[in-house]
């Protein structure tokens, strides 16, 4: 992937450190940035740089709470590739749509998506985003308290509990957890452990 031009990249990092946070930061687009790798490997994406700038901007705007995060993120890609990457050939309205898809996280459905290459960019993006749940289960739990910890100061705590538990088991039941096959294979059952585990904690 090309790099960003410095000032693009420092612009990108403050808005990630605006608010604080305890897991939407900059430290989260790199483990995305990882999963995305793994797919860069084999088998490949069909268009790896809309990818890349959607996983780079996807969480850029984020207010616990707020319903705009990825209709405001999306908006900020545009504006950046306008800025610092206007003649690079990168398709705004594809990286922007990407971002806006994670708004419905565990509300998709494989088949929602187009059989072909774009559509199989697209279920492996949002997989990338989605594969801390099936994490070891300490990395999972860490990444359990630190959503808590953003939800803290803004959201009583039996409210925020009674959300998430919500969040969580709708994820549970859903045939699929993940879109694509590489990411249903490979974490699947471990992302449904966790999920029970976690539900457990929560009375």
């Amino acid at each position: 992937m090309p790099e960003l031009a410095p000032a693009q990249r420092a612009a990108l990092e403050a808005a990630y450190a605006d608010p604080p946070r305890a897991y939407h930061s900059f430290a989260h687009v790199g483990e995305v940035m990882r999963e995305m790798a793994g797919i860069l490997a084999a088998p490949g994406w069909h268009r790896p740089r809309e990818v890349w700038l959607a996983v780079l901007y996807h969480d850029a705007v984020y207010v616990p709470g707020a319903t705009d995060n990825e209709a405001r993120s999306a908006v900020l890609a545009r504006e950046a590739i306008a800025r610092w990457m206007p003649d690079a050939g990168i398709d705004a309205a594809r990286v922007a749509g990407l971002i806006e898809l994670t708004a419905r996280h565990g509300q998709h459905q494989p088949e929602d998506f187009p059989d072909d290459a774009d559509g199989d960019d697209t279920r492996r993006f949002l997989d990338c985003d989605m594969a801390i749940l099936g994490a070891p289960a300490a990395r999972f739990d860490a990444y359990d308290r630190a959503i808590a910890a953003e939800y803290r100061d803004r959201v009583p705590g039996w409210l925020y509990r009674m959300q998430r538990r919500r969040f969580l088991a709708a994820l549970l039941r859903r045939p699929r957890i993940y879109l694509s096959a590489e990411f249903h294979a490979r974490l699947d059952t471990a992302a449904r452990a966790n999920l029970r585990r976690a539900l457990v904690t929560k009375r």
